[in-house]
């Protein structure tokens, strides 16, 4: 029996908690957060037996197999790397650490120790980004990927968050270094650094308030972000980050020298785009009849895994953490590699970095008026 333990007992550790339980041959020995009553309510309502306010004295006494860190990101590198030292695999929620300094320690003491390290990057182990995967592998783009462009949205509306977020100046996610996109898009990073193969791919990003956050007197917190991510001139992507946008989308656009594909993870969509065109008129009627059956094709693949119970909001959470728990049973490769890790928090780093420049030259060309 795998033991498993959960450090943060917020929102998102209910999530965890769950796919936990729908996993065959687990259980969850301990929830720990700071808070006693977090902890406690955690355990309320799973079948969790001990609670603890203290991690050490949690890893001493529970000796878990994996642990699941849930706070927010200040406190990755610190926790992750106690697990380490007590012999616990780690997964850790995204972002993974707040810089890719702290992320390549942490991967350099699990390579020593021969342990295991996953980030929560879960929106790419949904049911049509993992046929996404099989396709872009089996070679249906046509060889190398060319071009890539992701979204992901977020709504400020959510009073559950963003409200508490921008009334609170002292809130945890104002002290990360890209603040709200800091907590958000490793998942849309994540997406396209998957396909790239240098470790520092080039980045060029442009950032800026909203007039809506401007209006209600909000100058610090960046929510329209916009990215250009390129690699040797052969790969490039775009990245859009925006609270604003609608639809608000969460997709991955991908595209090869041979033929596309469209992701799009709130629907659990995934549609094939044909790179040869038909001839005359035939291009006006024969595609439109071919997405309609890819719709229906998409509509039949979600009302089977729905009847057979394997249809839930997490879906993409369970499968990285049952994957994340093969690979710790068996030595099996890991779900998501480690490069790909780095890869993501090295991006970050770079459009954090050139928001801050911006944000100085900005402040300048104010002060000199």
């Amino acid at each position: 029996m795998l033991k498993a333990a959960i450090i943060g007992c917020g929102k998102i550790a209910d999530a965890h908690a769950t796919q936990i339980l729908r996993i065959g041959g687990c259980e969850i020995v301990a929830a720990c957060d700071r808070e006693t009553l977090m902890a406690q309510q955690l355990c309320a309502r799973f079948p969790i037996k001990q609670h603890f306010t203290d991690v050490e004295e949690m890893l001493l006494a529970t000796k878990p197999d994996v642990v699941h860190i849930t706070t927010p990101p200040g406190g990755h590198f610190a926790i992750t790397k106690l697990c380490l030292e007590h012999n616990a695999n780690v997964y850790v929620e995204k972002p993974f650490t707040v810089d890719a300094s702290e992320a390549r320690q942490l991967i350099e003491i699990a390579e020593r120790k021969n342990l295991k390290l996953t980030a929560g990057h879960n929106d790419q182990f949904g049911p049509a980004a993992r046929r996404m995967r099989e396709l872009v592998r089996s070679g249906y783009l046509g060889g190398n990927v060319v071009h890539m462009e992701s979204y992901y949205s977020y709504d400020l509306s959510d009073p559950s968050y963003a409200r508490a977020l921008l009334s609170d100046k002292q809130h945890w996610v104002r002290q990360l270094p890209g603040k709200l996109l800091h907590n958000i898009i490793s998942h849309g990073i994540a997406r396209v650094a998957e396909f790239f193969t240098t470790d520092r791919p080039q980045v060029i990003a442009h950032g800026f308030v909203s007039p809506l956050l401007r209006s209600i007197g909000e100058n610090e917190i960046i929510d329209e972000l916009r990215v250009i991510i390129s690699e040797n001139d052969q790969t490039t992507a775009y990245f859009t980050f925006s609270s604003q946008m609608k639809p608000a989308i969460h997709d991955l656009r991908i595209y090869g020298s041979k033929n596309g594909l469209i992701l799009d993870n709130d629907h659990d969509i995934l549609l094939k785009l044909r790179g040869n065109k038909y001839k005359s008129f035939a291009d006006k009627f024969i595609p439109p009849a071919q997405f309609a059956k890819q719709h229906l094709q998409n509509l039949y693949a979600n009302v089977r895994m729905f009847l057979r119970s394997d249809f839930h909001m997490d879906s993409g959470m369970k499968y990285l953490i049952e994957a994340f728990y093969t690979s710790v049973r068996e030595n099996a490769p890991l779900p998501i590699s480690y490069r790909e890790i780095l890869r993501t928090a090295t991006i970050m780093d770079d459009i954090f970095e050139q928001l801050g420049k911006n944000r100085v030259q900005e402040q300048a060309i104010l002060q000199s008026r």
